[in-house]
């Protein structure tokens, strides 16, 4: 473990958080991710340097905007905190090496597809798709072997088994980020799928103590709870798969 690579990594995975805000909050709107530059989303007004500093300009401002006033959207900052904090945790858990590229951009697609489904309820393609394609390509040619590819639709076919059942508790975002999941991880994306579902109860439990039968119509978004499995998959995954075999 490298604890001061993990440190050097905060300011950068900021810098990538601050991005992945931009990816968040344009692509499902598809609008380029490119130009025109950072604007308040509400007034429109083109943000200097000085407000688009990730988690700073936050603070200074108070949560809104310097020029009409809005409030701005907690998922800037929360997007760009746990970005920081992935990246370096990967820092830590990999150091300086190709499977910490990975488990980064695996990561930062996590963040995206989560403040995507929170907010508009939608798991990009554009985002999930090539994301699929380019890490279960790298993680076949850095460790070859049949199993990401196994994983990956494997992961998929089950989450899609699961949507044709009960079309209303599951969409094909969820099945393309399953396959993203298992592409990364292996067989470790059963630690993922299980205690992400397990995660899902969570809010599911609290719908239905307040809300008794009506929170079956309730309707939670689920890629985030699979994202929060990714995560546990991708750095305990291996340690809860083999303390689950010596346990059988």
């Amino acid at each position: 473990m490298d604890v001061g690579l993990a440190a050097l990594s905060l300011a950068p995975g900021l810098a990538l958080g601050s991005f992945l805000n931009v990816v968040a909050a344009r692509l499902p709107l598809r609008r380029s991710i490119v130009s025109p530059g950072s604007a308040c989303m509400s007034c429109g007004t083109p943000l200097a340097w000085y407000d688009n500093v990730p988690l700073l300009s936050y603070a200074v401002l108070r949560g809104r905007c310097r020029h009409c006033g809005e409030r701005i959207p907690w998922r800037y900052p929360a997007v760009e905190a746990s970005t920081a904090l992935l990246v370096a945790g990967a820092a830590l858990e990999f150091g300086w090496s190709w499977r910490f590229a990975i488990a980064s951009a695996f990561l930062a697609v996590l963040v995206t597809v989560s403040a995507t489904d929170l907010e508009r309820r939608i798991i990009p393609n554009r985002v999930v798709v090539p994301a699929s394609v380019v890490l279960l390509a790298a993680q076949t040619a850095l460790h070859p072997s049949a199993e990401w590819a196994i994983a990956a639709v494997g992961a998929a076919l089950f989450f899609l088994l699961a949507a044709l059942a009960y079309p209303g508790g599951m969409g094909m975002g969820d099945v393309k980020l399953a396959f993203l999941l298992g592409a990364v991880l292996g067989r470790n994306v059963t630690v993922a799928l299980l205690s992400g579902m397990i995660f899902a109860l969570v809010p599911s439990a609290y719908l239905l103590a307040r809300h008794g039968q009506r929170a079956r119509k309730m309707a939670i978004p689920f890629g985030p709870f699979l994202a929060l499995g990714g995560v546990l998959g991708l750095y305990a995954g291996h340690r809860i798969l083999h303390w689950y075999l010596r346990v059988l």
